[in-house]
């Protein structure tokens, strides 16, 4: 008999949601089955059985957050376990289930309120450090039992609680006398703190905690009234997208801007699509940009590299990051070897890397190891735009739309279709000449689009 523990499955992975199980209790599984789906901060993964067996046991349940390592599953032969008649033997202990369907371990953060109950069994003994219950109890036994037992238990109650239900519970600033544990022995769980949050929400009320002062409370208010607000809590995208935003915005960097002409890179782009249209293929402007900043960077290795403390790395692939929105947030599959790779390839690999963003399906692998990225919101008529950069990549490209602007040639005015590039770089990996040359030599790459064909 083994447990199944949930595993690391991207490099900046805390904690995953078990979103759903695939296999029941009961179930004959073989290693490297699907048992679960796991939610990480990055995408929804599969979480395979390490070793053949039947599924003998579900120790979280879906919806649960989980940190890694801790075990969610027994698998085993099929056989009832020993263990699963100890709580008869010991019944004043929690179930095992208990504690491993809490999203954290079971280390209370207060723990000397729960040992209070138990090591002072007599509540009107104050005066007499020795119990001594023969004079006491006759005169008023049942009343003061009763209310006794009461008091120690209503306080139990209220302080047992996982540590992620408490941390809920102060995040949203929730009064712990008003949750109602639903969890074994009216302990409160994340779903009783949930539960109150999505009511506080619904009702347009925000709770305050009894101590605060008014002016603490008027403080902490915006001027917006609750009812005009919506509260939407941040999913593990958001959350690691703000995590690494604000890394990246510690980062010394600069931006270098450039005006490209792109009459002959669309036209060969109409071009090649023509010539491809019988084989299904069709190429973007951005398949041509992602390609010619790939044959850039092959061109400038020290573009290609990333600070690394008291070092640098020069990365000898070039793996081509590609800013992908999504209705869960923004997404950053990697296109690998870019600069090896035709452009009908790039752009194939974009399309399936880019539905898979946005299904939730993208794999680790296809996400890690990139090593200089590109954004493009030219297809939203954004003009110019300065992109952030992702670590610990030294360079992110951002791409304007293309638009007509008049231009002086032989004495003519003519029309020209012209694109903004601006490039962001980390100044502690490059320098401005540096990363100036790089962009000068995409600029002329992008200007005459045959040597992306090449």
């Amino acid at each position: 008999m083994s447990e199944v523990t949930m595993p690391r499955l991207s490099d900046t992975m805390e904690e995953g949601e078990l979103a759903k199980w695939v296999k029941q209790v009961g179930d004959v599984v073989e290693k490297g089955d699907v048992i679960a789906e796991i939610e990480t901060d990055k995408a929804t993964m599969d979480l395979e059985a390490f070793e053949s067996g039947v599924l003998q046991k579900h120790l979280v349940e879906e919806g649960t957050i989980v940190p890694i390592g801790q075990a969610v599953a027994v698998i085993g032969d099929g056989e009832p376990s020993e263990t699963e008649s100890e709580p008869d033997a010991k019944p004043d202990a929690e179930p095992e289930s208990d504690a491993a369907s809490e999203t954290e371990t079971e280390t209370e953060t207060e723990p000397e309120s729960e040992p209070e109950p138990e090591s002072e069994p007599e509540p009107e003994s104050e005066s007499e450090p020795e119990p001594e219950p023969e004079p006491e109890p006759e005169p008023e036994p049942e009343p003061e039992s009763a209310e006794a037992s009461a008091a120690p238990s209503s306080v139990a109650d209220k302080l047992r609680m996982s540590p992620l239900a408490r941390k809920l519970a102060h995040d949203n600033d929730l009064d712990l006398d008003s949750l109602t544990g639903t969890g074994p022995n009216g302990r409160i769980v994340r779903a009783d703190v949930d539960a109150a949050i999505s009511a506080m929400a619904d009702s347009g009320t925000t709770s305050e905690k009894p101590e605060k002062s008014s002016s603490s409370r008027s403080s902490s208010r915006s001027s917006t009234s609750d009812d005009d607000a919506e509260v939407i809590p941040l999913n593990k995208i958001r959350k690691v997208t703000a995590k690494r935003l604000t890394t990246s915005q510690e980062i010394p960097h600069f931006f270098l801007t450039n005006v490209v002409e792109v009459d002959r890179l669309m036209a060969l782009r109409a071009e090649v699509n023509d010539g491809l249209a019988e084989q299904g293929i069709k190429v973007s402007l951005n398949d041509f940009i992602v390609k010619a900043v790939a044959i850039a960077l092959r061109q400038h290795p020290e573009a290609n590299s990333s600070f690394n403390g008291d070092s640098l790395l020069r990365h000898r692939r070039v793996n081509v990051g590609i800013a992908v929105a999504t209705d869960a947030g923004l997404l950053v599959p990697v296109v690998a070897d870019a600069d090896r790779k035709t452009l009908s390839e790039i752009g194939a690999e974009i399309v399936a890397l880019a539905g898979k963003a946005r299904d939730g399906k993208l794999k680790l692998a296809e996400m890690s190891g990139g090593t200089f990225s590109v954004s493009n919101l030219g297809m939203f008529g954004i003009d110019e735009f300065t992109a952030m950069l992702n670590p610990p990549e030294a360079g992110i490209l951002a791409v304007g739309a293309a638009s007509p602007e008049p231009q002086l040639r032989d004495g003519e005015l003519v029309e020209v279709q012209k694109m903004k590039i601006t490039l962001t770089v980390d100044h502690r990996a490059l320098d401005g000449a540096t990363a100036a040359a790089f962009l000068r030599d995409l600029k002329g790459i992008l200007e005459q689009p045959l040597r992306i064909l090449v």
